[in-house]
């Protein structure tokens, strides 16, 4: 018993390892393009996208969690299934860290659903997965980042009509207001989406040890599930306030340049997507989802002026996401069955 709770508080703080970093890895996605189009610096920036991944605890219910909890299929009381939750957060780590050295924005969700998966399909074959949730997330690949482009196509093409006699200066002005409210609304979705991610896999740990029942909700007036909530919101805004510079530079300069009010359109439109996602259960990648924003705003003001080989590299970097998240947990899952017999 004293072992599982070892292995139980080692994978939990492996969990919020992971938030950490997902957060580091994702404040790009937040603050990308206020840092690109100067209205704030990156400093200021990843405060008030800490900030509000922060309080989107209080916004949104806990729907994503429940969904990724039951990717795979939990067996109550089952040691070794822990195994398999800390094996699929390595495999997830290791992906965002090695795409992270290389300046990629890839998803750090789908790289944690390819290692729960990879390492569930190792400990007990690909009838454990729960192929109808997975297939939910892998349809969102592609629809998320179309949904982002085409919102933000139809904001800029709707700003454009609305302040079409308005001088520069002035439009200029009013989206630099704008834009910290559409980059705290950006991070209010990233937050709700992103941290419930590793919620959800907190609690199959927890049933999987039998430290739960299979039907606990995540509630904030539940005190059994109050600290997993604070937790993970906590870990996702301190890996955000760390700030990730590397992938800044990519999302927010290299895919197109943007204006304040160019910056405001895409902030605006992957909000958009990310609370319609976040309502509807379905963990998807807030990575794809701002990078489709972009294209759609930058395609608006200037289709030229994308530059589309950096967009290639990181459609190339999604293809490859779960697939090699899944091998990296599988391995691991096969050295620690090794390792602790």
């Amino acid at each position: 018993m004293a072992g599982l709770w070892a292995i139980v508080i080692a994978t939990v703080i492996t969990a919020l390892i992971f938030d950490v970093i997902n957060g580091f890895h994702d404040a790009a996605n937040s603050i990308a393009t206020v840092v690109s189009t100067r209205v704030l610096t990156p400093r200021a920036a990843v405060i008030w996208a800490a900030f509000f991944n922060f309080i989107a605890m209080f916004i949104f219910a806990p729907h994503v969690a429940s969904t990724i909890s039951k990717i795979v299929i939990i067996r109550p009381e089952d040691p070794r299934f822990v195994l398999v939750v800390l094996a699929g957060l390595i495999g997830a780590i290791v992906w965002d860290l090695i795409t992270w050295w290389w300046g990629l924005p890839t998803s750090s969700s789908h790289a944690l659903i390819g290692g729960f998966a990879g390492a569930g399909v190792t400990y007990g074959g690909w009838h454990v997965i729960r192929w109808h949730k997975l297939m939910e997330t892998v349809t969102f690949i592609p629809l998320a980042p179309v949904i982002g482009m085409l919102v933000g196509f139809a904001v800029m093409l709707m700003v454009f009509w609305i302040f079409r006699r308005w001088r520069p200066d002035r439009v200029d002005r009013l989206f630099r207001r704008g834009q910290l409210v559409s980059a705290a609304l950006y991070s209010l979705g990233h937050g709700g989406n992103d941290a419930q991610k590793t919620m959800g896999i907190i609690v199959a740990l927890l049933v999987a040890a039998g430290f739960m029942t299979p039907d606990t909700e995540l509630s904030l007036m539940h005190l059994e599930t109050l600290w997993i909530i604070l937790a993970c919101h906590t870990a996702m805004a301190i890996g955000t306030a760390l700030g990730g510079w590397r992938i800044v530079r990519t999302m927010g300069m290299k895919i197109t340049r943007l204006k304040p009010v160019g910056g405001f359109c895409a902030e605006t439109a992957g909000a958009f997507t990310l609370f319609l996602a976040t309502h509807s259960g379905i963990p998807v990648s807030t990575t794809h989802t701002i990078t489709g924003a972009i294209i759609g705003v930058g395609a608006m003001t200037k289709l030229s002026g994308i530059h589309w080989g950096v967009a290639a590299r990181i459609v190339w970097a999604w293809v490859l996401t779960i697939p090699a998240a899944a091998l990296v947990a599988s391995l691991t899952m096969k050295l620690l069955e090794l390792l602790l017999g």
